[in-house]
């Protein structure tokens, strides 16, 4: 076990640049978490079974997380770190530590819109579908968080939208 509750990666994910990160604590992995607007609204009882689903891995700068119209069902809660969003060939956006790549993936298995690559070395935390399903399982008031969730993000998308 890390030192955070979460469990420790396989060896396949750890790389020899990223040792200069220090494990996160889990007081910054929960907080973290709860900043995600899809886990916003849970308990921090629930908050607990979601981060002890996730595995926590350090990634290199450089390394890829997810590549655009692949299939993968991964959610990443970037806990370090800062990564670059590209669509098409064209960056888009970043993301740093508190954000989220891949959760509607792992909600849906679409094909990636993105990839999303490190600029600096990372530490993630890797929640898979399989065991997202499973902790919804164990508490369904968090699907019902998660609705409300995904609906306000519907909503605020449509509000966007020109008419």
């Amino acid at each position: 076990m890390l030192s955070h509750g979460l469990r420790a990666p396989n060896a396949a994910g750890s790389a020899a640049s990223t040792t200069a990160l220090k494990p996160s604590k889990a007081a910054a992995v929960n907080g973290l978490f709860a900043s995600v607007p899809l886990f916003a609204s849970c308990s921090k009882r629930e908050l607990k079974l979601v981060t002890k689903a996730a595995v926590v891995e350090h990634r290199a700068a450089g390394a890829t997380l997810m590549t655009e119209g692949q299939t993968d069902t991964n959610a990443f809660v970037i806990l370090q770190g800062r990564c670059r969003v590209v669509r098409k060939g064209r960056r888009v956006g970043a993301i740093e530590a508190g954000g989220v790549v891949g959760e509607l993936s792992m909600l849906n298995r679409a094909p990636r819109n993105a990839t999303v690559v490190a600029e600096t070395p990372l530490e993630v935390a890797i929640l898979g579908r399989r065991e997202f399903l499973a902790v919804l399982e164990k508490s369904p008031s968090i699907s019902f968080k998660i609705l409300e969730s995904l609906a306000a993000r519907v909503q605020e998308l449509d509000a966007r939208a020109p008419c």
